[in-house]
This record gives C-alpha cells, structure tokens and sequence, in this order.
C-alpha cells in the first residue's frame, strides 16, 4: 500500500521537476509512510524515503514505516534535512505550503540556505482523494461503528435529557467500540437550536413536540464517518413532516443521481434543486457535501462552487438540509463511495421519520 503510494507521489513530483519533497502535515506524513506518532518529517526523493523523527520515537518509527529510512534527527530537524539533501546533491526541494506557517518558512529558507524552497499545493492531498481499497474498508467499519452508535443513543433522546448528555453518550459508545474518538465535535441540536447548522450540543434540556439534529461520526483507524439523523421528539405538525419529507427527497435524488464523470457543481443540484423547488431554497445556505477520509473535510465538495469531477474511489457525504429561525431544522446525510458505475452507500440507519413519544 505505501509503495504503491510513494510511486504515484514520485510520479507527480516528476511532472512539478521537483526531484525532492519534504512532508511536514501530520495526515499527510501518515498517509505516506504509516507511521502514526506524533511528531516527523518525511523525504521523499527520487530514489529514497525518508522518516526522520526523535528519540520518542526510534522503536515505533521502524515498526510501522518498514519501506522508509528511518533517521534521528537533530534537535534542529533542519540540520538533518539539509546534510541528506547535500550529501545527495540535491539543491531544490519542495514543501508543502498549506502547512508551513510563515515562521516556519523562514527559519526553514535560513536552515536551507544554497537550496531551492519551493512552495507545492496539496500534493499529497490529491493522492489521498481517491481510497484504495484498503482505505475503503476502514470506512465502511467506522461508518458502521457510526450506525450502532445512532441505534444505541435512540433511547438517550427522551424529554428532561441534556443536549450535552447525548454528545458524551454518543462518544463513550464510540470509543467502547473501538473507536479511537468522534471525528468532530459532536452536534446535538434541539428545537429552535436544530436550525443552526453545526449547533454544537449544549445545556438545552430537551422538550416535547420538537426536532433533534444529531451529527456526530467515529474516527477509527485514522479515518472519519460522518452521518446527521433529525428525529422527532413528541408530535410533529404538518410543518415538521413537510420540511423532512423535502430533505429527505432531496437527498435520496442526490443519491440516486450521483455517479463518476460528473462535477461537484452538478452533484450538489440534485439535491438543491428539490429544495429550491418546493420554496426552501433560501433556508439552504450550505452545499451538498464533502470529501471524507482520515479528515472530516477533504476535497472535492458538491457544492454550486465545485468543478472537480468525480471519480471511482472518492468519498462524499450526501447532506442536503433546511433551516428554519426559530422553529427548527432538518439534515439528513450519508457517506458514499463513487465507484466505476454509481456509488455505495457506507452508512445504513433508517432514514423514516422516526416519532419518539
């Protein structure tokens, strides 16, 4: 798996002219070498890998990056760096400039001096849009760890339970089972509050007759799910059904819809369409869905912005929603692998409206 993605990294530095790249991201360096400590860098030249981490680390390093050199460094990592780049003959180097703070960037052109810095745009990243099979798997088992963790909180929701309760619950039930955490802060959102879109679980005692908004995923094994369920608390009115019936036509066209060869601006009006359609497209401020991986948002969007195309192996969330000041709001979202012919559906909890009396 690292070889494989070492020679495609290889492949695109080739086609920059770049004959060395230093990886400073902490997702990236993982993605690229296996190795999961805390703190490294990673050289990639033409004709060598490279790991370079501390003391901490000289017994993990080897154990989990087995196709990469793996090197102490000094207490200033630059010296290390600039005496293998020397020694190798090698005077320009890329590095990633998303991630390297401006401080950096100078005490790194200083350390480097006689060597060429230059700056490269999400390399990496785009290596890791597209999963390997692998990768896949690790996403179906955390998406499925996020459908026991909804089964299990059903019985949380109940009037006189705290908002903040639940999103402890959620994340004890994850971590039990075999997660290392959620994969952002959790949102439980209830009532009026269920019409902010990440409303973030707070001190709100639930009530009757009202929605609640639950978007949470686990991060397990290094990578995300991500799922939103909206259920109703007590008895709905007729606007409650209508606006949840609406999202969750909008999704289910997003998803019967989506395939490889189409754009991100074309995915996310299968569901915005629907929406705008039935009068709600103001109360719809956000796109479609994102990229998913071992962050919670990676690259490519369904967005009305996206003219990435799709394409087998990438992994979106689905999650159309509406949004009503003061009365509440309804998401309802699932991750979903584009594959060569249409996509599979990674997350499985019923969407019906579920009424907890």
């Amino acid at each position: 798996m690292q070889a494989k993605r070492i020679e495609r990294l290889r492949k695109v530095m080739q086609q920059q002219d770049l004959s060395a790249l230093l990886i400073t991201n902490d997702y990236n360096r993982t993605y690229v070498s296996g190795f999961t400590g805390s703190s490294g860098f990673v050289l990639i030249t033409l004709d060598r890998a490279i790991l370079l981490t501390d003391f901490r680390y000289m017994t993990q390093a080897p154990q989990q990056a087995k196709l990469f050199e793996v090197i102490e460094h000094k207490p200033r990592p630059i010296e290390t760096i600039k005496e293998i780049l020397v020694k190798d003959g090698i005077t320009k180097l890329g590095f990633e400039q998303v991630d390297v703070s401006y401080g950096d960037f100078l005490s790194y052109q200083e350390g480097l001096s006689g060597i060429e810095f230059v700056p490269t745009s999400r390399l990496v990243e785009q290596i890791r849009i597209v999963k390997d099979e692998a990768e896949i798997q690790i996403m179906q088992e955390a998406a499925d760890l996020a459908d026991q963790t909804f089964s299990h909180i059903l019985a949380f929701i109940k009037p006189g339970a705290v908002e903040k309760d639940i999103a402890l619950e959620i994340e004890m039930f994850i971590r039990k089972n075999g997660g290392t955490s959620t994969s952002f802060e959790t949102i439980v959102a209830s009532g009026e509050r269920s019409a902010l879109p990440h409303g973030k679980a707070s001190d709100r005692v639930l009530q009757g007759n009202e929605f609640v908004k639950l978007d949470f995923g686990a991060y397990y094994k290094g990578y995300c799910s991500d799922i939103t369920r909206t259920v109703m608390l007590g008895k709905p009115t007729d606007k409650h059904k209508e606006i949840y019936d609406i999202v969750l036509e909008a999704q289910l066209n997003c998803l019967a819809n989506l395939k490889p060869g189409i754009t991100g601006r074309e995915g996310d009006a299968f569901a915005r369409d629907v929406i705008v359609k039935h009068g709600y497209g103001d109360n719809f401020g956000h796109g479609t869905g994102h990229g998913l991986g071992m962050e919670v948002h990676e690259s490519p969007r369904l967005s009305k912005t996206e003219d990435m195309v799709l394409t087998a192996g990438m992994v979106v969330t689905v999650e159309p929603g509406i949004y009503l000041p003061d009365f509440g709001g309804v998401r309802i979202e699932d991750d979903v692998v584009i594959t060569d012919t249409g996509i599979k559906i990674l997350t499985h909890s019923t969407k019906d409206f579920l009424i907890i009396d």
